[in-house]
């Protein structure tokens, strides 16, 4: 029987995703070494300039203020992924933790974090994203907790409903015969044998941090300019669709293929940890 790292590499498609993926998150983090010129570096005599290929000075082209599309895309994925991933970050640890109590502790703190989250989850998600960066005010930080806290309630019911599907297994009735405390069973025995879901709902949840990101950018309530982000990028890019196509082709495309991307594999992954699902799709 092959094992789960042979049953998340065996599709080809899966492969192609987890290398662009890599190559992405690489020129992320090495964007100083990769590009030439600054993000906010404006060059007047290159407005709106055409894309001039690998070999010239602006490849991917400039924006409606000279600056090079190559170097703020670069800049712009660290930063766009970076408040992709702070966000699942900070609702995976919070919501993992109130989900694992809510089971161990169901009459009184699960019911009432319980109720809390549905009334969360009765708001969509990128409406409730959008009101907590209206009170708090927009800004890199806001849009992490904004994002984090739309998030948030999934985690919650998820790591709740695997713990109350554990906690009836033999080997927490042995960890509870042996004296194991409350705390010790749920965070020492009983997420251990929870992370599979969760590992898959942070991996897929990631795209839709990665869109909701981009989205508050687009409206004005995330990164604010000149700062490079994918969704700032598209906002200055929308009134110049018609005779530059370049400057909203490459932050929409970046977006696009990483969202395609993480999606492939947190598919294959989901396949991978739980083999009667890859039977059925």
């Amino acid at each position: 029987m092959p094992s789960t790292g042979q049953r998340f590499l065996q599709r080809r498609g899966t492969r192609l995703a987890l290398a662009l993926l890599l190559l992405i998150a690489l020129a992320a983090l090495g964007a100083d070494l990769l590009v030439r010129d600054a993000p906010a570096e404006q060059f007047r005599d290159a407005l709106l300039q055409a894309p001039d290929g690998l070999g010239g000075r602006h490849p991917l082209g400039t924006d409606e203020l000279g600056r090079d599309l190559w170097s703020r895309l670069l800049h712009g994925a660290r930063l766009t992924l970076g408040i992709a991933l702070g966000a699942v970050l900070t609702a995976l640890l919070p919501g993992v933790a109130l989900g694992l109590l809510a089971a161990q502790y169901p009459r009184r703190f699960g019911a009432l974090v319980l109720r809390v989250a549905d009334v969360l989850l009765a708001l969509p998600g990128v409406l409730l994203a959008i009101a907590v960066v209206a009170v708090l005010g927009p800004g890199l930080l806001n849009s992490v907790l904004a994002v984090a806290l739309s998030s948030l309630p999934g985690y919650f019911r998820l790591a709740r409903a695997a713990a109350l599907g554990e906690l009836v297994k033999p080997y927490a009735t042995a960890a509870r015969a042996v004296g194991a405390g409350p705390l010790r069973l749920m965070f020492r025995h009983v997420l251990p044998n929870c992370l599979g879901p969760l590992i898959v709902n942070a991996t897929l949840d990631f795209s839709g941090a990665l869109l909701t990101v981009t989205g508050l950018g687009f409206l004005g309530l995330g990164a604010q300019p000149p700062t490079p982000e994918w969704g700032t990028m598209l906002a200055g890019a929308r009134d110049f669709i018609g005779r530059a196509y370049w400057v909203i082709a490459w932050p929409g495309l970046a977006i696009l293929l990483t969202v395609l991307c993480v999606n492939v594999v947190g598919d294959a992954l989901a396949d991978a940890l739980d083999p009667r699902r890859g039977d059925t799709a």
